[in-house]
């Protein structure tokens, strides 16, 4: 399978998703899906058939307004119908705007920002505690940093040496109310992190094999957790929506739709 082609798929079944339910948040699910995607075809060892095993490595989407591209990757993997996705944001469905731990695959509800990598520290300990060997994967925003308590995770991730925790930042360097270095600084944002004890690694975070050869060296780091920052475009995969704020949530008109899935098919084409 061409990881990469199947990333353009994918967002065309966010895309598909969103304008039918006309709702989501679209410029965030383009810039991580990437990120997603190589986790879940390439590192962790979590599938349909584990997903109720001791063992199974814990994934968390701290962002969990991106939903919808966690949605259309665990439908892809099998964790529950494809049809399902028609289902998305409708009245009386499990399928909600976060992150519901009612759906086959979410380990936790999220979307409370600020919230994902403490439980995932949690989540971490009770690992080294049982003498499991399970990794513990949690994806933020960049604008997400703002709050206090993923600094608060940061500091005990690094006191208590969780090195099998790993942190990635989607830094697309946009959130709903404009560009993070403008609303709440954040760099340098490596040299925050290793300050609190962490592995800092940088990767080009819309391309599946530099995101893969990231999370390889996460896995050979000993004593520490590891953060990467992972370098993205907000909107990726459709020219209009690239860097550009307005598309963190915003339903694309028909034309926009049109154009939209002619586009990352294009991308798909491309990436064969």
């Amino acid at each position: 399978m061409n990881l990469q082609a199947k990333t353009f798929e994918l967002r065309k079944d966010v895309l598909t998703m969103i304008y039918r339910a006309k709702t989501g948040h679209i410029g965030g699910d383009f810039s991580v899906m990437d990120i997603l995607a190589t986790l879940y075809y390439k590192q962790m060892n979590l599938s349909p058939e584990n997903v109720d095993s001791p063992d199974r490595d814990r994934f968390v989407l701290s962002k969990g307004h991106s939903v919808e591209a966690l949605y259309a990757i665990l439908a892809d993997r099998g964790f529950f119908p494809k049809s399902d996705l028609d289902t998305y944001s409708q009245y009386g469905s499990k399928y909600i705007g976060h992150p519901n731990n009612k759906i086959n695959g979410i380990e936790m509800n999220s979307g409370s920002l600020g919230h994902g990598l403490p439980v995932s520290i949690g989540m971490a300990l009770a690992g080294r505690m049982d003498k499991r060997s399970y990794r513990v994967y949690t994806v933020m925003g960049d604008g997400e940093l703002a709050e206090g308590s993923v600094w608060e995770g940061a500091m005990a991730a690094g006191h208590y040496k969780l090195d099998n925790l790993c942190a990635v930042v989607d830094r697309n360097r946009l959130q709903i109310s404009g560009n993070t270095e403008t609303v709440m600084a954040h760099d340098p944002l490596g040299a925050r992190f290793a300050a609190f004890g962490w592995n800092v690694l940088s990767a080009s975070g819309n391309d599946v094999s530099a995101m893969n050869a990231a999370f390889e060296l996460a896995k050979k780091t000993k004593g520490k957790p590891t953060v990467i920052i992972a370098d993205t475009t907000k909107g990726f995969g459709v020219s209009f929506m690239e860097n550009q704020a307005g598309w963190h949530h915003r339903v694309p008109t028909e034309e926009e739709y049109k154009q939209g899935m002619e586009e990352l098919e294009q991308r798909r084409l491309a990436a064969l």
